[in-house]
């Protein structure tokens, strides 16, 4: 790995250095302070934004034996950091940018960008897979192509590797520009255009052209024809006449010509002309994208004088790529974590660092494959793998592969080691995993979803998928409509709506969201017992839960004389004082809360008794989401207002106020106070149906079975739906005991079926149901999305005359939520 002194990295950046006696060489670079796995080697960038400033967590770093730091701003108390060495810019990202474009340049191999609006991660996963037995080659990790993602992947560049592949996404105009001397790609590939973050840009040709610049200084460059507007543009765009540029179609004449397409169950053969002569590939997909992204990867295969018998052999080889990491329920009260998207040192940093965030169970297991496709010497890398796992807390690490045994003396904790996949499931006992986060990290040779398929706890086909990463885009978007000093309370009951309580609570706790609200005190005390240590509002508590709330530091919603006299009396038979709790006000909701001519009474207890102190008064707004009843809501806000002054007024300590829940956040800005509150909206549920917030959830299952009902006959329960004409009639193992309302049934609802919208036909059963597969190309095993980004949630609560809030709790217990994370 290269290392830089801190000298040649100030320089870089052209920052004013402040060294200290520390003159420790830099390996790493850190934008997040809560991942630092190699502290002393590692470079934090102090980078700011709207709502976050890297600059507040210097102290904690520095305590985390961090010494090299890249600031906009000295610290005040600079004697607190007597061996740290500070360089000082303007601009935190650029100096990151900046030191990673001087790294860059210090490397001549081949490197191919790729931008584009979709298939860029896919492209770049597939060319790894197809190029990586003859090349060592460094990639972007997973989808690491932003401003930050993009200097992120350029510096993981090492003397060893022989080819890169590099993506780079934009969201923006002016973005681009900062990308390009970072990468600076020897050859681009531009996926296709399309509507992806459009709203930022005056058109698609708008953002075609900006997507180019990353090719400015390219010699190549590879897309295909059928696009018009990228044809087009490279065409009458002066500064690509000088490149050689490859192209593909399948309507016209092109470099390599695509004649026939032939699609089979789950592949495709594709034939073309090339130079004159015919070639033909074939791969194991049939979806469209698959078929685009493939024929890219063979035109820079053909480009860079790869023989025509290698791409076929290796094109049918290619794999799924595992977008994201998965969490899912285990054996034993396990939770299984399967990372088997990639395996190298860079991804096993990011996997560990999720591991370390699983604070329900304390024991941490690590199994590790051998690592195939870094280039790196056996001894060099099991030294970089050794320190990752030895910094990472884990209690038990288990090798798999000849050369991991290597890692035995880079151990210090518990470790196991086998020849191969086989001999650890030959001697597998399931006891030996039991209330513990297990990692799952394999190259694929080693087949690890067997071992996954072990350890994970058996359900049907029917599951729950979360999106971490889109909860946290939803979490940010809201936060982005607060003030800087506005506080967030994330409102977790139900299940997180059905969503595990657990999994959300833990990621909204890393995003640092200020506090949590449960319904029930179980709710609460489940999330203590996971090891969630921030702090938790009850918002309907039992007079008989008071004493276990307090155990588990639990804070009440006090909502009446009555629960405020027999919470203090808990209080004082517990000889406690000063404990939190949250004032409920009913402005006009008649549900829970303190009227107005109960103020006076209160306000005279709460002054009066040391055993309370109230964190926050609070209020909830009936109809935020209604333009209709705007007036009434302000009417609201403005009891609430007088309410709470009455109430803070004669205390002689601080108290937060809220109001806002989701909808309020988006349509009533102006009433933040100290707090909101937010729930629905961060599962992409908008008030302005707006498309800035991401889907959340995805509820799905597959087709069991696939039956040829001739015309006349019936389908289900009470022989509710008759075949007009004979039909393929799919099986879907989901029912009424999954959460799929019975309503939606005999034609009202549907679900989609390989991208195409299939009826539910016949009466829901209560483990399944029946789709009419009519015009549909499907087959027992095909994905079958009830739920999701089409339809979505808002479109069933809309067939169903309800809200979205009653379909997501519905979903039952009994179907596995499967958790999802870049």
């Amino acid at each position: 790995m290269t290392e830089y002194s801190v000298r040649e990295i100030a320089e870089a950046c052209g920052g004013e250095l402040y060294p200290g006696p520390d003159r420790s060489k830099v390996r790493n670079l850190l934008i997040d302070s809560r991942k630092y796995s190699f502290p002393s080697e590692s470079l934090f960038f102090a980078i700011t934004g709207e709502r976050h400033d890297g600059h507040n967590y210097l102290g904690d770093l520095y305590f985390n034996h961090v010494r090299n730091f890249v600031v906009s701003r000295m610290p005040l108390n600079i004697a607190d950091f007597p061996e740290a060495n500070f360089i000082r810019v303007e601009d935190t990202l650029l100096a990151l940018q900046q030191i990673s474009a001087m790294h860059r340049s210090r490397f001549s191999i081949p490197v191919i960008g790729i931008t584009g609006s979709n298939g860029k991660t896919i492209l770049k996963e597939w060319l790894f897979q197809l190029l990586y037995k003859d090349k060592v080659i460094v990639r972007s990790p997973k989808s690491y192509n932003s401003q930050v993602g993009v200097p992120l992947s350029v510096w993981q560049l090492s003397p060893h590797h022989e080819m890169a592949l590099f993506e780079a996404g934009i969201s923006r105009p002016g973005e681009m520009k900062y990308l390009e001397p970072i990468i600076k790609p020897d050859i681009g590939i531009i996926t296709n255009i399309g509507q992806a973050h459009q709203e930022n840009f005056k058109d698609t040709r708008h953002k075609l052209a900006e997507k180019l610049i990353l090719f400015s200084g390219a010699d190549m460059l590879v897309y295909c024809r059928d696009h018009k507007l990228i044809d087009e543009y490279v065409k009458g765009n002066k500064n690509f006449l000088k490149k050689k540029v490859f192209t593909w179609s399948v309507t016209g004449q092109a470099d390599l010509e695509i004649i026939k397409i032939e699609k089979t169950n789950n592949s495709t053969q594709l034939e073309a002309i090339y130079l004159g002569g015919q070639c033909e590939i074939s791969i194991p997909f049939s979806d469209r994208a698959s078929v685009e992204n493939a024929v890219h990867a063979w035109a820079l295969l053909l480009l860079l004088g790869y023989s025509q018998d290698y791409i076929a052999c290796n094109m049918m080889r290619l794999t799924q790529v595992a977008m994201r990491m998965e969490q899912k329920k285990g054996i034993n009260n396990c939770a299984i974590i399967n990372d088997s998207y990639n395996s190298d040192p860079s991804s096993l940093a990011i996997a560990m660092d999720f591991l370390s965030r699983q604070t329900q169970h304390e024991k941490k297991t690590i199994i590790l494959s051998d690592m195939f496709e870094t280039g790196m010497r056996t001894d060099e890398l099991n030294m970089e793998i050794g320190g990752l796992i030895s910094r990472g807390g884990v209690d038990r690490f288990i090798g798999i592969g000849e050369n991991i045994k290597g890692l035995k003396q880079f151990i210090r904790g518990n470790s196991e080691f086998y020849p191969d996949t086989d001999e650890f499931i030959r001697v597998f006992d399931p006891e030996d995993f039991r209330n513990e986060a297990v990692l799952l990290k394999g190259s694929r040779e080693f087949e690890f979803e067997r071992i996954s398929l072990l350890l994970e706890e058996k359900a049907h086909a029917t599951v729950m998928e979360i999106n971490l990463n889109n909860l946290v885009q939803n979490f940010n978007y809201f936060k982005s409509r607060l003030e800087p000093r506005t506080r967030i309370m994330a409102v977790v009951k139900a299940f997180s709506y059905g969503s595990g309580s657990y999994e959300i609570a833990s990621t909204l706790s890393y995003n640092l969201v200020d506090y949590l609200a449960v319904a029930f005190f179980d709710e609460g005390i489940s999330l203590r017992k996971a090891g969630i240590s921030l702090p938790v509002m009850v918002m309907n508590p039992d007079p008989g839960s008071y004493s276990m709330m307090t155990d588990n530091m639990l804070e009440p919603e006090i909502y009446s004389l009555s629960g405020l006299k027999h919470f203090t009396e808990t209080l004082q038979s517990k000889n406690i004082s000063n404990y939190p709790i949250h004032i409920k006000l009913d402005t006009g909701m008649y549900r829970l809360g303190f009227q107005s001519k109960e103020i006076e009474d209160l306000i005279r207890i709460l002054s009066n008794s040391n055993k309370i102190c109230v964190k926050s008064v609070f209020s909830h707004l009936a109809a935020s989401d209604d333009p209709d009843h705007d007036d009434f809501t302000r009417e609201q806000v403005s009891l609430f207002k007088d309410m709470s002054d009455a109430i803070c007024a004669r205390l002689d300590y601080p108290v937060l106020r809220h109001i806002l829940n989701s909808s309020g956040i988006e349509r009533f800005p102006e009433y933040q106070f100290d707090m909101v509150r937010l729930g629905i909206g961060m599962y992409g549920i908008s008030a302005l149906k707006n498309n800035k917030l991401a889907t959340v959830n995805t509820f799905k299952s597959i087709i069991s079975q696939v039956k040829e009902v001739p015309a006349g006959q019936t389908i289900g329960y009470a022989r509710a739906h008759k075949v007009r004409v004979d039909s393929r009639i799919a099986v879907v193992p989901v029912g009424y005991a999954d959460g799929l309302d019975r309503r939606l049934g005999n034609g009202v609802g549907k679900m989609l079926v390989n991208g195409l919208p299939a009826a539910v036909v016949g009466n829901i059963c209560m483990d399944m149901c029946m789709l009419d597969l009519s015009g549909i190309d499907a087959r027992e095993g095909d994905e079958v999305i009830i739920f999701g980004e089409d339809p979505s949630i808002s479109d069933i609560a809309d067939l169903l005359s309800t809200i979205p809030y009653e379909v997501f709790t519905n979903v039952s217990g009994r179907v596995k939520r499967v958790y999802l994370q870049e």
